[in-house]
């Protein structure tokens, strides 16, 4: 009997340690943080936490509508809910109470997102070039100057640039593939390969800054990452060389390459599905917004009208 009740708190315990593996470390850290964030506002006006129930979470994102955007309150949900999954308690989400109040507050303050801008083809050109005058060292230079310009060609998230070791590029006459093994839509690990061709214009070609970058952080045929930076340091970057190049910093983020590749893409008539393959997007809402994005002035109805 003994032996029977050991199993199955090793199984209980293997099974939590599976829960946990099915999510990224930093998605878990974020579902903490947020589910911190309800603990506190449960503690101070004397509810439960964990488990919790439908009505509290109604009166929680109610409160939290007053300086959060929706689609924050989406996300605290989610995580709420993932929390009490680890804790062996179920929620139900989807209750009435939650999903009206939802409705209710979609109604009220809107759900559309304010996105950051993509960095678009001059906006690209004029970061490159402040790099270029830049007095820092050659090394930086160059890290930089191959963040940036992959970011775009290949629609990185944060995540998946900041990841790419040196045994991932592969080199070829073509260009340069590099290898994905994981991603926020790939929390599996299958992997996917990125295809980033040479451009004519030797100052801006990804491929180009990449290799002058890996050869002189590679002096011999070392491993580890590329970049050695975090996700965080990438948005830093970008802020950093948007100000110095005349925009303004504040409406870029580390997004700004991968919308910015995306919207450039359409704009320049890529197709839907091949604007997915590079970034890796499971459906096509986000994909389309890009597109309608680089369509507003190209298919505007005014172009018609003469004055």
């Amino acid at each position: 009997m003994n032996n029977l009740l050991t199993d199955i708190k090793n199984l209980e315990i293997e099974t939590l340690k599976n829960l946990k593996n099915s999510k990224a470390n930093n998605t878990l850290r974020a579902y903490k943080s947020d589910f911190k964030d309800f603990s506190f506002f449960c503690s101070k006006n004397g509810f439960n936490s964990i488990p919790t129930e439908p009505k509290i979470i109604a009166l929680y994102i109610t409160h939290l509508s007053k300086t959060s955007k929706f689609s924050t309150l989406k996300r605290r949900i989610a995580s709420i809910s993932v929390i009490h999954k680890l804790k062996g308690h179920y929620l139900d989400t989807k209750n009435p109470i939650i999903m009206e109040n939802l409705h209710g507050i979609k109604r009220i303050v809107g759900s559309r997102q304010q996105a950051k801008k993509p960095i678009l083809i001059n906006d690209l050109k004029l970061i490159i070039k402040v790099i270029h005058n830049e007095k820092i060292k050659e090394k930086f230079k160059l890290r930089d100057k191959a963040i940036i310009l992959v970011g775009f060609a290949g629609g990185f998230r944060r995540s998946e640039l900041v990841n790419i070791n040196r045994d991932d590029v592969d080199f070829v006459s073509e260009g340069v593939k590099i290898l994905i093994k994981r991603s926020k839509t790939d929390q599996s690990g299958e992997g996917t390969i990125k295809a980033i061709p040479y451009f004519d214009n030797n100052e801006f070609c990804p491929v180009i800054a990449l290799k002058n970058y890996i050869k002189n952080r590679f002096h011999t045929d070392s491993e580890g990452r590329i970049f050695e930076i975090s996700d965080k340091s990438v948005a830093l970057i970008i802020k950093k060389y948007a100000q110095k190049a005349g925009l303004d910093s504040s409406n870029y983020s580390g997004h700004s390459l991968r919308s910015g590749f995306a919207t450039t893409a359409a704009e320049f008539g890529a197709e839907e599905r091949s604007i997915m393959a590079m970034t890796g997007h499971k459906t096509t809402q986000m994909v389309r917004r890009y597109i309608q994005e680089a369509n507003l002035f190209k298919n505007n109805a005014l172009n018609k009208i003469k004055l």
